[in-house]
């Protein structure tokens, strides 16, 4: 029998990541490095693509492309020396939404040679009217090469009839619905954009003179860029020749009508790495906010009065952990954050024989215990969500087999009840274990198998990202309550090849 490879996760997979710079004298390789620094938004594949001036003084772009880590796709040197010269680049990580993960076709960015020119995309997020906007074009004469809701935009872009490509570009994505932060990369600019809702984060940064456009600010740490300020949410930016300075950027808004904002609380929750500042705020912050909130909320105590011990569920729960037991020994409780999960970041794909003997394989080759650590304890395992319920439990069963006194499980998110339809993958609704057990905390904690189990509320999610603007998020995937229509005909396979 053939191998299985282990593909279901307990965790939301992340969407996408993208960067930009213009006028840059090692554009590819900082390109890469941001790549590098984005890997947690995408691993099934990346691209780069460069613009670049030929012999006959014609502009030319270079691709490069592939499936896997960053790392893997551009491991030759030479492709980064010889392959991706020239001054701009635009860079994107994959993690399909829309489209199949195993066509190399959907491998971002897209490029095309249209009658204005070269035009290369780069899309993070998930178009909610895309089928409507591609039965469209098709039947106006549209070719698709891919199964990607990002190539919409290209064919948007290529087809309309305004003179100016800014033009074009802006009545392009004024018919695009749901979420997108775009870099885009022509001839002779840099160009990025986000929705009107601003569901996903993108910023400017600058070094040495050049400005890049980066998914989160710690694309821009890696290679030393000075933070400028976030892309408005509706907002086309224009990067070209003639900026110098950041107070020389060209903003055109894609609409005139005024639209709330919509970030997605997830980017706090979990998606965003700590060391990142997006929505006006750092992630670390947030994250530690959300974990004071869970202990003031939830807290747990030792029925013999001894120390309760709190651990992470690595390595995304480790700012909530240690958030939460702060406000534990605020709160009298006397606790201590320890180290009782140890992951290990070397695994790569991982493959194993199917049959029950090997089903939990996955998060033994995942994660180990500190026995020493958990022992005759009551540990508080905190993480940040929960999907299928699966690794959870699995998780738990690992744990136990330290003989803790007592396991009680805190979650820094509602329960997931909803799909996301704004970039976020998760399965489908079926899957879901608070569906399943239609919303019965109490059943999720018994087949869990732990001592209390414990979300935070909606309303408690947002009293914890409350300084960002408690109407500023969409919570869509715990509520069911959409910021935008949707298109409920739409599957995410509909068009998978």
């Amino acid at each position: 029998m053939l191998d299985t490879m282990i593909t279901k996760s307990d965790k939301p997979k992340c969407h996408c990541g993208v960067f930009g710079i213009f006028d840059n004298d090692t554009a590819a390789i900082n390109t890469y490095y941001g790549l590098l620094a984005l890997q947690h938004r995408g691993q099934e594949a990346s691209g780069i693509v460069t613009q670049d001036i030929n012999q006959k003084k014609n502009s030319i772009f270079n691709v490069h492309k592939g499936e896997g880590l960053v790392s893997e796709v551009f491991a030759n040197p030479k492709i980064i020396k010889e392959t991706l010269t020239g001054r701009a680049a635009i860079g994107h990580n994959r993690y399909s939404t829309t489209g199949s993960s195993n066509s190399k076709k959907n491998i971002q960015p897209f490029v095309v040679n249209y009658r204005m020119g070269n035009l290369a995309v780069a899309h993070n997020g998930n178009l909610t009217n895309a089928r409507e906007l591609r039965e469209e074009l098709v039947n106006e004469g549209a070719i698709f090469q891919t199964s990607s809701d990002t190539e919409v935009i290209l064919h948007l872009i290529a087809r309309s009839k305004l003179k100016n490509q800014i033009d074009q570009i802006k009545e392009a994505l004024s018919r695009l619905e749901g979420a997108f932060c775009l870099t885009i990369l022509t001839d002779d600019k840099l160009i990025a954009a986000r929705d009107n809702y601003g569901f996903r984060p993108l910023s400017i940064g600058k070094v040495n003179g050049s400005f890049v456009i980066a998914s989160e600010t710690c694309a821009f740490d890696i290679i030393a860029a000075k933070f400028v300020r976030e892309v408005e949410p509706g907002e086309i930016v224009v990067i070209d020749k003639d900026v110098t300075d950041e107070s020389k950027i060209k903003s055109i808004r894609i609409s005139d009508n005024k639209f709330p904002k919509k970030n997605c609380i997830f980017e706090y929750i979990y998606f965003s790495r700590p060391d990142s500042f997006i929505f006006g705020h750092n992630v670390d912050k947030m994250r530690r906010r959300l974990g004071k909130i869970l202990a003031r909320k939830y807290p747990v105590h030792d029925k013999d009065g001894e120390k309760v011990i709190v651990i992470s569920v690595p390595d995304s729960s480790n700012t909530i952990a240690l958030g939460y037991q702060t406000e534990l020994e605020k709160e009298g409780i006397n606790s201590k954050l320890e180290i009782g999960l140890i992951r290990s970041h070397y695994i790569g794909r991982t493959f194993i024989q199917p049959g029950q003997a090997n089903r939990e394989i996955g998060v033994r080759i995942k994660f180990n215990i500190v026995k020493g650590v958990i022992e005759g304890r009551t540990v508080v395992v905190v993480d940040d969500s929960i999907v299928r319920g699966t690794t959870s439990r699995q998780l738990v069963n690992l744990i136990k087999e330290a003989k803790p006194k007592e396991i009680h499980l805190r979650i820094s998110s509602a329960p997931i009840t909803h799909p996301c339809y704004y970039g976020m993958d998760f399965p489908s609704k079926e899957e879901l274990i608070a569906c399943q057990m239609n919303g019965d905390v109490s059943a999720i904690e018994k087949y869990l198998g732990v001592d209390s189990l414990r979300y935070l509320t909606v309303d408690e999610m947002l009293e914890a990202v409350s300084e960002a603007g408690i109407n500023n998020f969409c919570v869509a995937c715990f509520s069911g309550s959409y910021p935008t229509n949707i298109d409920t005909g739409f599957k995410k396979d509909i068009y998978e090849l």
